[in-house]
């Protein structure tokens, strides 16, 4: 016997769990069925010790933030952390040369200005561009109009594709060339000592929220039926958030396929390849009162970045990414092979005094079965508008939600939250306040 609801969301992350608040707050019966054990999906946090964020850590600018609002409204403890955008400076960053010294003040002011100056160039050429063109063809024009010897320009190209595969998990080559056009941050970005996951928590609470049900097929040729295992749930409406590399996959059969404009738009979109490394110490060796510290040069190559969390629980802590081509390489790499790989990098920095890491803690969204890939990334030929295509409502009873279908800020939870409330006033026929998310009652 089917269960029956009036709309059916798959999918316990922000972009659900905000559906599905808005649309029982309005007063629409939901189910949601979530595959995992747990809710929150790509917002995840590691609580085994001091609470780790495996997902989502930032909020990338808190101003006009509605995820900043229902954070505060949650009483979620901040603390601000402005480097998450991969920013070349406004705070505080120790830069190391190609041979392994760190840059002086003059060095680094005038590696950031370099940045600042072929990123000014950059907005002309990208608007410019050819369709099917890369990030790496428009930053070596940009390159190559500044007029400067081979080692300083290497230093920016070095940057600039670090920062392709740090923001986005994907080749220079490989994003388009209007990938990073979302990529403004507008206020301080602040962090979560005590987790981000208190937030879908918090969105969960009064929800039906089914765990556990991992969603095989979505019938929407005559109203939504959706089934789970045995189970089969039917609906009025379906708001749909799997991730992009789910949808590509075929693991959930949809009947009849989604149609040319949101298939078209799922197709110029990839999952990427983007883990986190935490490294915890006995003792903390590298430099103070900085953020970041960052290696130039093909030394730097896999590993080239390290973020201070030490000031989160007092834990002498630096997290690094495997971004890119290193996700890939590192994919069947053990947690020692990690450290040691990185740890022979800091000793380049830092010498003997780079201790060995007491514990090790990595993320492995690649082979998440349920996300298949930390984020969502344009290919080649895709247009920033492929985000908002792929959220065309579908029937008029099938709405797709979710970070990758957010044309302003996607790969995000802002943009998860946001597309989450686009589909609940879809599916209400109306406009409905997301204040309501966090509102009390």
């Amino acid at each position: 016997m089917a269960e029956q609801c009036d709309v059916i969301v798959v999918g316990a992350g922000v972009a659900g769990l905000s559906a599905a608040r808005l649309l029982a707050r309005s007063g629409r019966s939901v189910i949601v069925l979530e595959a995992r054990d747990h809710v929150g999906g790509r917002v995840h946090t590691d609580r085994t010790g001091s609470p780790t964020d495996l997902g989502a850590s930032w909020i990338h600018g808190i101003n006009g933030s509605p995820v900043a609002a229902a954070a505060a409204a949650f009483g979620m403890r901040t603390q601000e952390f402005t480097v998450g955008g991969y920013q070349p400076d406004s705070r505080p960053i120790a830069y190391y040369g190609p041979d392994g010294h760190r840059l002086s003040p003059a060095e680094t002011a005038a590696f950031v200005a370099d940045i600042h100056r072929v990123d000014a160039a950059l907005r002309e050429i990208i608007a410019g561009s050819a369709p099917d063109a890369s990030y790496r063809d428009v930053t070596d024009e940009a390159l190559g109009a500044q007029g400067w010897d081979p080692a300083r320009t290497q230093r920016i190209r070095e940057y600039l594709a670090h920062r392709s595969e740090e923001q986005y998990g994907a080749l220079v080559e490989e994003l388009a060339a209007h990938g990073l056009d979302d990529d403004q941050i507008d206020g301080d970005e602040v962090v979560f000592p005590d987790g981000y996951d208190v937030l879908p928590a918090r969105l969960a609470e009064g929800l039906d929220v089914r765990t556990d049900h991992e969603v095989t097929g979505i019938d929407w040729s005559d109203r939504v039926t959706v089934t789970s295992g045995e189970r089969v749930f039917v609906a009025d409406a379906a708001v749909v958030t799997l991730p992009v590399g789910v949808l590509h996959s075929g693991a959930v059969t949809i009947t009849p396929p989604l149609p040319e404009v949101n298939r078209e738009a799922l197709s110029r979109l990839r999952m990427n390849a983007f883990e986190k490394v935490f490294l915890r110490f006995p003792t903390k060796f590298w430099d103070e009162d900085v953020y970041a510290i960052r290696q130039q040069g093909s030394a730097g190559d896999w590993w080239h970045s390290w973020y201070d969390l030490t000031s989160l629980h007092g834990e002498p802590t630096l997290l690094t990414f495997a971004a890119g081509r290193a996700a890939q390489a590192t994919r069947e790499w053990d947690d020692d092979r990690i450290a040691r790989s990185v740890m022979e990098q800091l000793r380049r920095l830092y010498g003997e005094r780079a201790v060995d890491p007491v514990r090790v803690t990595r993320t492995a969204w690649q082979d998440d079965p349920f996300a298949r890939g930390a984020y969502a990334y344009m290919v080649r030929g895709s247009t920033t508008s492929d985000h908002d295509d792929l959220a065309t409502p579908i029937g008029g009873r099938l709405h797709l939600a979710g970070e990758a279908t957010w044309t302003d800020d996607p790969a995000t939870v802002t943009a998860a939250m946001l597309s989450g409330h686009r589909a609940a006033e879809r599916v209400l026929g109306r406009p409905v306040g997301i204040e309501t998310l966090w509102a009390e009652g």
